[in-house]
């Protein structure tokens, strides 16, 4: 990879990650959500949702099904707009805020969907290339030089040329994460990135995901049910019940010995 994709981390002390309160803003701080509230129709998805996220940090969502997590990756991504609240990013804000604003975070933020999102009328390598053209500005050379770079890294150097349609799901999805990744983005949102697969597609895609967390210092942020996977890569673990943090801690304390009644319950579910 290039010297302007994101660097080895480096060893850090801090072992926080994410905070569910608190209004000391840690000067490592790269997310921030206060008081969001997120309302469709007469339902509440998020209730007065306060936590931050430091930069190079891994956290993980947890939760049963509508308690609010993939909302927080779509607020993010400027696909939906609180109700209430703000969110910041970098220490800019991103709700409330101009459209122009928001494109500006947006370009430090990718998303890997469940569904994998690739435009199926362009080939692999234009896939890679065209939000760096049109939205970073780089060009065509250097845009399709990362992405051979990041085609490498996914193990698909030589599907290049290929159609999305002429790959597998699994396949599919390592070039959505090479997409996401082609933008040099500070923050890296995983939306249940291996629902949609095939299950014996599944490790591949995780162990993609792992190599990415301990090589890089993207801060993660991630949506999952694979309990194990959530445990390797985390940093922090959030669980989420009803629009709110109720627990959080490191991957140990909450799998191992979690204090909410509703964390073990939920983790006795799908354990």
């Amino acid at each position: 990879m290039s010297a302007d994709t994101p660097l080895m981390k480096e060893p850090d002390a801090n072992t926080g990650g994410a905070t569910s309160t608190g209004s000391t803003t840690d000067r490592a701080e790269l997310i921030r959500f206060t008081d969001v509230t997120k309302r469709f129709g007469g339902t509440t998805i998020l209730d007065r949702l306060c936590f931050s996220v430091d930069a190079g940090k891994h956290v993980t969502l947890i939760g049963p099904s509508g308690s609010g997590k993939t909302t927080i990756l779509r607020l993010l991504m400027t696909l939906t707009k609180p109700d209430e609240g703000t969110i910041t990013v970098g220490g800019q804000q991103l709700h409330p805020a101009s459209e122009k604003q928001c494109r500006e975070v947006r370009k430090n933020i990718g998303m890997v969907f469940q569904q994998f999102n690739l435009f199926p009328n362009m080939k692999v390598l234009r896939n890679l290339t065209e939000a760096p053209v049109n939205v970073l500005g780089l060009s065509k050379d250097e845009a399709e030089q990362r992405a051979r770079e990041l085609l490498d890294l996914v193990g698909l150097a030589d599907k290049h040329d290929a159609y999305p349609t002429q790959l597998s799901g699994g396949q599919q999805q390592r070039v959505a994460i090479a997409r996401a990744l082609a933008m040099r983005p500070q923050v890296l949102l995983l939306d249940e990135v291996t629902s949609a697969l095939d299950p014996e597609l599944v490790a591949g895609v995780l162990d993609l995901l792992r190599d990415i967390a301990r090589t890089t210092d993207i801060t993660m942020l991630c949506v999952t049910h694979e309990m194990n996977f959530a445990r390797d890569i985390s940093d922090q673990v959030l669980m989420f019940d009803s629009g709110q943090v109720i627990e959080s801690g490191s991957p140990e304390k909450i799998f191992g010995d979690p204090e909410h009644e509703r964390t073990r319950e939920f983790l006795g579910a799908v354990l």
